[in-house]
């Protein structure tokens, strides 16, 4: 993640972290199906398949996957790609791509790729937990395949930071006040990118969007699928589309969900995230009034609202404590907004601040370890938060010198008086980065491509409706459809209507109406 974990959309990694320790998410799974047996991965596909962009590549286009139960799960396949680190140099160094698979459990339409976006969530994570991110018609259908892109999770990782490190670095104060915090805060940013290069060796310099696109085309070949069926929420909106336009050949089924605006600059996607977060936020206080007698948290919205900034300003000047450790204003800051990401864990945000407001921090600590898959040891269950950081200041490496910070407060506060001077202190996070993409930026139009999907949320705090709008019309063959709801991405969220449209188009190839409203 980016220091605040919002220059550029967090998308979706609380998911993936919710999911790590066991919060339900909705679905549901058949009982005991027939399984279909799937095609050996022995087996040839067609050489149309196969067949590489260049020459150079025809090795790697060719490989096959070598599929082998997984050893968490025998019911799972797990196998590894490989791919080339600079496909500039194709006979160059390579790195293996982690890989799981939850073959169909009924009648087999294909693979079906997936990701959770981030960037830095595992795809691996993703697909294990198919049974609760998907519905019982796509597993019946598809074999779900996840993989942790380049940098990311078991593929050839980067590594920044130290676990303690990066404990403190996630509590630090994001909204730094005196010049000794500045110049903490300084030092932190600062040492960040510094930190990623001298861990990750090579690969640091190769985990742009772009490139993981092109190693998932490999994906597909290596699949034998002629055409790619995806699935991207979030970040894996940009993922997707990066990939229509470098494949529109070879694009097939593709839903994405919870959608980035990929024109906008690192400064606009900012802005429109703190909003989104602002009114995610009003929404839960809203909910908290509507539903309860009295609502702890105040009488009205404007109440309820200055009793939560009041609480981050309090817990800024003395930390709560939680165990062992302190919750800081960074800590709560994570904490508050990791339950916003679904309506279903309201409740948990509810809990947690009632328990800070009584001076005790332990409960949102607990959400703001989730969001950075943070274990009970001090350990770290992946490397996300390094691998966001990695990914997105390669992908944009442009940030905003530190003096120039509190110019940007009016604008920012403007659109989120609880959070804007934390995502205006994140524009400068990629200044310590001094690694440059060897990819060209690309405008995405995605020209030629099959009908892509695209589904946006109406209060969906880390990816604003307005993106998914924006990317619909973007893609040459985009097809928008809206939810209207609270949280993060639209499938599988509680609404009949999505789910049913997303079924029969990933299943069936029913296109739905441009504009759709659920």
């Amino acid at each position: 993640m980016k220091k605040v974990v919002a220059v550029v959309a967090v998308l979706a990694l609380a998911l993936t972290a919710f999911v790590a320790v066991g919060l339900a998410l909705q679905g549901s799974t058949s009982g005991s199906p027939v399984v279909e047996p799937t095609p050996s991965p022995t087996t040839p596909p067609p050489a149309a398949v196969t067949e590489a962009p260049s020459e150079e590549l025809e090795e790697v286009y060719s490989q096959r996957i070598d599929w082998q139960p997984c050893e968490s799960n025998d019911d799972h396949d797990c196998g590894f790609l490989t791919v080339p680190v600079d496909y500039a140099d194709p006979q160059g160094e390579t790195i293996d791509l982690a890989l799981l698979r939850i073959p169909a459990k009924g009648s087999r339409v294909g693979s079906l790729v997936v990701n959770p976006g981030g960037p830095g969530a595992r795809g691996t994570t993703y697909a294990a937990a198919g049974a609760q991110v998907f519905r019982e018609p796509l597993l019946d259908g598809f074999d779900i395949v996840g993989f942790d892109p380049r940098g990311v999770g078991a593929s050839a990782p980067v590594d920044c930071l130290s676990d303690g490190k990066l404990d403190a670095y996630l509590a630090g104060d994001p909204t730094p006040d005196t010049a000794l915090e500045v110049d903490y805060f300084e030092d932190s940013v600062l040492s960040f990118g510094p930190g990623c290069v001298a861990g990750s060796g090579p690969v640091v310099g190769h985990v742009t969007t772009t490139e993981a696109a092109r190693d998932m085309d490999v994906l597909r070949a290596a699949l034998g699928e002629e055409k790619l069926s995806y699935f991207g929420a979030s970040y894996g909106t940009k993922l997707g589309a990066t990939y229509a336009e470098l494949f529109p050949d070879e694009v097939g089924r593709f839903v994405l969900d919870g959608a980035v605006d990929v024109s906008l600059d690192a400064k606009s996607l900012a802005l429109e995230q703190a909003t989104g977060f602002e009114t995610a936020l009003r929404a839960y206080v809203q909910n908290c009034l509507d539903s309860t007698d009295n609502c702890f948290l105040g009488d009205t919205l404007d109440e309820g609202m200055a009793t939560i900034s009041d609480l981050l300003d309090s817990i800024e000047e003395e930390p709560l404590p939680a165990g062992d450790r302190e919750l800081t204003v960074g800590n709560a800051f994570y904490g508050i907004i990791t339950p916003l990401y679904n309506r279903d864990y309201w409740f948990l945000l509810s809990t947690a601040l009632a328990s800070a407001l009584d001076g005790k921090g332990s409960a949102l600590m607990s959400l703001a370890d989730a969001y950075a898959s943070r274990n009970t040891d001090g350990s770290y269950a992946d490397n996300s938060v390094e691998a966001n950081y990695s990914i997105n200041c390669l992908d944009d490496p442009s940030s905003v010198p530190f003096g120039q910070v509190p110019s940007l407060f009016p604008e920012f506060e403007e659109a989120s008086p609880t959070f804007g001077r934390i995502f205006a202190w994140g524009m400068t996070t990629c200044r310590g980065i001094d690694v440059t993409s060897s990819e060209e930026p690309l405008t995405i139009r995605g020209e030629g491509a099959a009908p892509i999907v695209v589904l946006g949320t109406s209060r969906d705090p880390a990816t604003p409706l307005k993106w998914a709008q924006a990317l619909s019309t973007q893609l040459d063959s985009g097809v928008l459809v809206e939810r209207d709801g609270d949280g993060h991405t639209a499938y599988n969220a509680g609404n009949a209507c999505i789910d049913t449209l997303v079924e029969d188009y990933l299943l069936d190839g029913t296109v739905p109406a441009d504009g759709t409203s659920c």
